[in-house]
């Protein structure tokens, strides 16, 4: 059975593992911003885990607009309680777990959050390859992002608070 729960700073050597497997070098997050997101949003920082094994995770600060930029790879601070936009920096899941639905759970959670939280949406970047996974999900596809994060295109997707289930 998979559970889910908050980050804890013990878990950030398997993090890492499953961000490297997940991420190119470029774009996976350093050993320094999962400390930082482990210790400043743990709030929005969850965990899926079967067994004492992490399986995946997803994570992000609240920000005030409804697009990722790239400084939040660098540099967040904590969460306010309520409003604002959940934004997922992160979303992976280990190599040995994928295709078991463990993304939609991640997602299915912070909806609920974002819903607890009063917050105006959910707002992520992907590639291009991930358009169509999260438009199932309910995202709608912005366009092109602006950001530059790791060399890569990518795409803004945004799902309002009015369309969570």
């Amino acid at each position: 059975m998979i559970c889910l729960r908050n980050v804890q700073a013990a878990d950030l050597e398997q993090l890492l593992l499953i961000e490297n497997e997940g991420f190119s070098k470029e774009e996976a997050a350093t050993k320094e911003a999962f400390k930082e997101r482990i210790q400043l949003i743990p709030d929005a920082f969850i965990v899926a885990i079967q067994k004492e094994e992490i399986l995946g995770y997803i994570n992000g600060p609240i920000i005030n607009q409804p697009y990722i930029t790239d400084d939040l790879f660098e540099k967040i601070k904590e969460n306010p309680n309520k409003g604002g936009y959940q934004s997922i920096l992160g979303l992976a899941v280990s190599k040995q777990a994928r295709n078991q639905g463990i993304a939609k759970i991640l997602i299915k959670k912070m909806e609920e959050l974002v819903k607890e939280n009063e917050r105006k949406g959910i707002t992520l970047t992907c590639k291009q390859d991930l358009v169509s996974f999260y438009e199932k999900c309910g995202f709608v596809n912005h366009g092109l992002s602006e950001s530059q994060h790791g060399g890569v295109r990518w795409y803004n997707m945004v799902k309002l608070s009015e369309d969570l289930n």
